[in-house]
């Protein structure tokens, strides 16, 4: 019965996420029909849908999936990593060191290097504040509560470091460091999809595959010590899945807050605690709740592009207030 309901949620989220790639391809400042979309996409689209459509509207969408399924499923790993549903990659700090990195990228590399670099640096830019904030947790082993109070506290270290490396860089390129800090899909191109595709594809087929891990964890690490589970290497290899997606992620859309919450707790509503199904459905809802942002990011505000991190954010902080009031006698350490 459960396999049947998680087959049904991941085949109806599937397609919700295909329909909704089809309506966001078809609404901006100019309204295409939906009918004529899907005829350019099977390649019988005029030159001017097909501008619009293949070079303008489709990349920047296709990277929201990536991004949004990237960010769901990494924080899907780490609440399950920490046994704490208030986690996110943005809240321990890893979002934060992907962000110092791309940004010292972005301002000092001064477009001497490709782009494709970028989740490759936001990528060890996370590892490094994760590595940090995983030796500082460590006592006999890494205990869930240290790891999130330091990975806050790296955060607010993280956001301070990115600030100095705007005001010390050059100016024009930090106002555009700027922007895209905020978390924005605007000006992506088909190399921004095609640099992030195999980290986030292999990254999510390698957590999927690794999730039973994650139950296991979730009984507590003295019962998973008695099982024969290697636990502290098990939370290692985990993490780095974690730190890896949230980092491609951050490196090629910025700091879209508040996805690896929301996500992972509304897949939880959906189909369950366990990891196998979780990961999964969340990254189909992270897929949506990104593009439905970026949709009216584009379009309520026109001319102006505003990032779609600002409607993740204004949704989420409330969210967030929310779990931390119904949570706050069960954060567990």
């Amino acid at each position: 019965m459960r396999n049947l309901k998680f087959t049904t949620m991941l085949s109806l989220l599937t397609v919700l996420v295909f329909a909704a790639v089809v309506v966001c391809t078809a609404i901006g400042s100019t309204y295409i029909p939906v009918g004529r979309v899907a005829l350019t996409l099977l390649g019988l689209g005029d030159d001017q849908s097909s501008l619009i459509i293949l070079k303008l509207r489709l990349p920047r969408i296709l990277l929201a999936v990536l991004v949004g399924a990237s960010l769901a499923a990494a924080g899907a790993i780490l609440q399950g990593l920490v046994r704490n549903p208030l986690a996110s990659p943005d809240l321990v700090g890893i979002s934060g060191g992907a962000t110092v990195a791309s940004v010292l990228f972005l301002t000092f590399s001064a477009g001497r290097f490709s782009i494709q670099w970028i989740p490759l640096v936001a990528i060890v830019g996370a590892f490094i504040t994760a590595a940090i904030n995983y030796a500082a947790a460590w006592r006999k082993g890494v205990s869930p509560l240290r790891f999130v109070l330091i990975g806050i506290s790296l955060a607010t270290a993280m956001s301070a470091l990115t600030t100095f490396a705007l005001k010390t860089g050059p100016a024009y390129l930090a106002v555009q460091a700027l922007g895209w800090m905020t978390g924005t899909l605007y000006g992506s191109s088909w190399m921004h999809v095609w640099t992030l595709m195999p980290w986030a594809v292999i990254l999510l087929f390698l957590s999927i595959y690794l999730s039973r891990y994650l139950n296991v964890l979730e009984l507590g690490d003295e019962l998973a010590v008695g099982i024969g589970t290697p636990v502290q290497r098990t939370r290692l290899l985990m993490l780095a899945l974690s730190v890896g997606l949230t980092g491609a992620a951050v490196g090629m859309a910025g700091g879209v807050g508040f996805i690896g919450l929301m996500a992972p707790h509304i897949a939880r509503r959906i189909v369950g605690p366990k990891y196998g199904r979780l990961i999964p459905i969340a990254a189909l809802v992270g897929a949506l709740l990104l593009l439905v942002a970026d949709l009216a990011g584009r379009t309520l505000f026109l001319p102006s592009d505003i990032p779609a991190g600002v409607f993740t954010a204004a949704i989420g902080a409330p969210f967030f207030l929310y779990l931390l009031l119904a949570k706050r006698g069960g954060v567990r350490g």
